[in-house]
């Protein structure tokens, strides 16, 4: 079902989404979306509405908050200076009414209709899934032999590879030793990326991060704390 967007005096536009799985109304406010409304199908948008003008305190509290962390975002434009580990991000506009990406063994090539505002919500949404496309395609050039060439060497076993694209970490290791990794690794230098991979590998023989983890850890890197430190300077979300 299609979400529906409703003003709403003294915060704005606020987005109602309809979902099947949903037993109550969740009201969530989102980096560049903004208020989101989850609520049950069999609830009207009426009833919903009554409830997001009692919880406008609440709104209200956490609306700066969010606005805050928004301002830590890059907006993208044609002085972006942002590259992943193969490629830089090209801008620029076109005579033309559609935006368009394009992939070259070195760039990541986004045009926009020259007469759109670069800075535009929309335009820096699909900027950010281009993005987010680019890197999935590096990823899967990259990270499956990586983590098979690490793995020969270090004389690790494990099941699959799978990418993805969390907001939550960077890499994990399943019960069956399955390792997933995220494909914002290719905005990160190698070291890190080696880092993450490791991590996920030792995860294959101590599945917590006890003593036995980290000396795992100490064993292969040196110092593997430096580089877990290293690593939460970077953000998945902000870039």
């Amino acid at each position: 079902m299609a979400d529906k967007l409703y003003f709403v005096e003294g915060i704005g536009n606020v987005k109602f989404r309809k979902n099947s799985r949903s037993k109550a109304i969740r009201i969530s406010i989102q980096p560049l979306k903004g208020v989101i409304v989850n609520m049950p199908l069999f609830v009207s948008y009426s009833d919903a509405l009554r409830i997001v003008e009692k919880r406008k305190p609440w709104i209200y509290e956490n609306l700066p908050k969010i606005k805050a962390f928004e301002k830590k975002y890059t907006c993208f434009n044609e002085k972006s200076e942002f590259k992943t580990r193969s490629r830089i991000l090209n801008i620029s506009s076109h005579n033309n009414i559609k935006f368009t990406a394009r992939l070259t063994p070195d760039t990541i090539d986004l045009r926009y209709p020259d007469n759109s505002d670069v800075e535009n919500q929309n335009i820096q949404k699909l900027i950010r899934t281009s993005i987010d496309w680019a890197l999935r395609i590096e990823a899967k050039e990259f990270l499956p032999g990586r983590t098979k060439q690490l793995a020969e060497q270090l004389n690790f076993n494990y099941k699959k590879v799978f990418l993805k694209n969390n907001k939550s970490n960077w890499g994990s290791c399943s019960a069956i030793n399955n390792i997933n990794l995220n494909i914002h690794l290719m905005r990160l230098p190698d070291n890190l990326i080696d880092y993450v991979i490791i991590h996920e590998l030792c995860h294959t023989i101590e599945k917590n991060h006890k003593a036995g983890f980290w000396n795992l850890m100490n064993s292969i890197l040196g110092d593997a704390k430096s580089l877990s430190k290293e690593l939460k300077k970077h953000s998945i979300q902000i870039y």
